[in-house]
Formats: structure tokens, sequence, C-alpha cells
């Protein structure tokens, strides 16, 4: 379904751009596993719970219509909720290159599958 276009909300403004439920579907399951390195990590900030074992970024990248990247750093958000995203969305005439937060990209991941 070639018309189909995903909104993504920036921390100022939003950007929409084609692209598949497959595609989505991917990029939900790696900020799901993302989401799960973060929860991970604040539950071992308490006082007491030992040493935190150092998780691996998101560096997801898809590649179609548009080229589409995310980074994430979970070692350096204190909660899901703080963590934000390092987003790339080129094509031949133009380049974003912008943080979002993750809480809100994930809502609109999410959002965009229900339509599906």
């Amino acid at each position: 379904m070639p018309g189909n276009h995903l909104t993504l909300n920036l921390v100022e403004g939003s950007v929409s751009f084609s692209f598949s439920p497959e595609a989505a579907k991917e990029l939900k399951a790696a900020l799901d596993q993302l989401m799960v390195s973060l929860k991970a990590i604040a539950a071992k900030t308490t006082p007491g719970s030992g040493k935190i074992t150092p998780q691996p970024p998101l560096e997801y990248c898809h590649t179609g219509e548009i080229f589409l990247e995310f980074f994430c750093n979970p070692n350096i958000w204190a909660t899901p909720f703080a963590a934000k995203v390092l987003v790339t969305i080129r094509d031949v005439n133009i380049r974003l290159t912008t943080e979002a937060e993750l809480t809100r990209i994930v809502e609109d991941i999410n959002q965009y599958l229900e339509q599906f």
C-alpha cells in the first residue's frame, strides 16, 4: 500500500512520509526492545541494586522510498519517559536530522499500526 503515511511528532513540529505497515512493525519491534533495555536500566538504578549492565543502543535503519534511521543509547537515560531518539529521514531532495521523545514515537507507531 504505497499511499500509507506515517506521521512522527517531534520535539517541535512533525514529519510525515510514506511508510509500509511491515516496516512499521519492524520499527515497533526495535522500539519495544529499546523499552525493555531502558526499563532494565531504570530498575537497577535504585540504591543497593548492584552494578548496571550496559545495554546495547538502538540502531534502526530502513531503506525504501526514504532512508529512515533511529539511534538511541539507553545507557544515558534514567527512564523510558526521559529518553530521546535521534531521527534521520532523507531522500534525494532533503535530509532531516532531529530528536524526538521516545514515548511519543512509540505512540505514533502504535497509532499508525492501528489503521491496519
